[in-house]
């Protein structure tokens, strides 16, 4: 016998308007085989058929709310003000559990009695027919610190699972970059960073419109900037884009 710690998570997912896509990410969530989490479900007063689809899982979801909201992450604020697990995971409509046993893995990669700060893994992305495309172009460090993302996100988010006490709220004058100035906080308060060696997610491949990416790129820039200093951020991309143009094959 072991003294392995059996923590519980709180797994948040976000929704609005999302019927075509968020069956599957209800049902990767009720058909974990460890069964130590509770669901929460923030909707931002959808006005098609997500309701209908959320209350047909009615005994397996244990808090949802239905109300206009802010925007996604303030959506995400509320999840984190109602969870009580050890862990918080975001797993956001259209997104899903690599596979039914992803809980049940990562919590037989822990050792000892006491619960490492942050746990995270590998993502891979699948298209609107949950078909693997390919694996995360940036892939989780074995040794990962609030400076690893100096590099860029190297954990996507929803790969990112902190303990519910050093999860602070998210950032709302950050639209679309928010999750990346969390990851980063989080990771400044944590101690212990441990790397599953598991892919946890599978995340959906969706084209974001040209005007958002350029304004995410800009507000992660603001991050890095305000976290990093200004100098080493421009120093860095300057660093980044020279490395692009050398590459072979440009």
């Amino acid at each position: 016998m072991t003294n392995r710690p059996a923590p519980k998570f709180s797994i948040i997912t976000v929704t609005y308007n999302a019927e075509s896509v968020l069956e599957s990410t209800i049902q990767s969530v009720v058909n974990q085989s460890y069964r130590l989490f509770e669901y929460i479900v923030i909707d931002g007063a959808s006005t098609d058929g997500t309701l209908n689809i959320i209350h047909s899982y009615n005994e397996h979801i244990h808090t949802l709310v239905s109300e206009p909201d802010k925007g996604l992450y303030d959506a995400m604020n509320k999840g984190l003000a109602l969870a009580t697990g050890d862990y918080v995971c975001f797993l956001n409509a259209g997104d899903s559990f690599y596979s039914p046993e992803t809980l049940g893995n990562m919590v037989n990669t822990l050792e000892g009695t006491s619960l490492p700060d942050v746990l995270y893994g590998e993502t891979a992305l699948v298209d609107s027919k949950r078909h693997f495309v390919r694996m995360r172009r940036l892939s989780a460090p074995e040794v990962l610190t609030w400076k690893s993302f100096k590099q860029g996100m190297l954990v996507c988010h929803q790969a990112f699972f902190a303990k519910r006490e050093l999860a602070v709220p998210y950032d709302l004058s950050y639209r679309f970059s928010s999750d990346f100035d969390w990851c980063i906080r989080v990771m400044k308060k944590a101690k212990v960073l441990q790397n599953t060696h598991l892919t946890l997610i599978n995340y959906l491949e969706e084209g974001m419109t040209t005007a958002n990416r350029k304004a995410s790129l800009k507000e992660r820039y603001r991050i890095m900037v305000k976290h990093y200093g200004a100098v080493s951020t421009f120093f860095y991309h300057c660093w980044f884009v020279l490395r692009l143009l050398l590459k072979p094959g440009q």
